[in-house]
């Protein structure tokens, strides 16, 4: 398998797990990188989210933040507050660009998932 292609299976498998993150809840990129087994590949997980949008299957990339709940990806929504509008109607609250109380909506895939 070249590596493009084990690049392509990473990111679907990312998107597999950040389509199970509940309505209300929100994870980090080192979060879902650690439950593939690859807890170094955060970045690429980020890389992943970006992309997210030109699936044919809805990925809640909004779910997904770095491990401080900061909205890092923002500016891949195609407008910067979209993010944040996407959080906030599912209930979750956020001031400057991250989210409050991130340890109380945080989702970790390794405690919830059986995938």
């Amino acid at each position: 398998m070249s590596s493009s292609n084990k690049g392509n299976d990473f990111f679907q498998l990312v998107y597999e797990v950040a389509r199970h993150i509940p309505k209300g809840r929100a994870t980090s990129y080192g979060a879902i990188a650690k439950y593939l087994g690859s807890a170094r590949s955060s970045r690429m997980v980020g890389w992943a989210m970006n992309g997210s949008h030109s699936q044919k299957k809805f990925v809640p990339a909004h779910r997904v933040v770095n491990r401080n709940g900061e909205l890092t990806g923002k500016n891949h929504f195609g407008h910067p507050k979209l993010m944040q509008k996407l959080l906030e109607k599912e209930g979750i609250k956020v001031k400057n660009d991250k989210i409050v109380n991130f340890e109380k909506y945080f989702w970790d895939p390794a405690v919830e998932l059986k995938i």
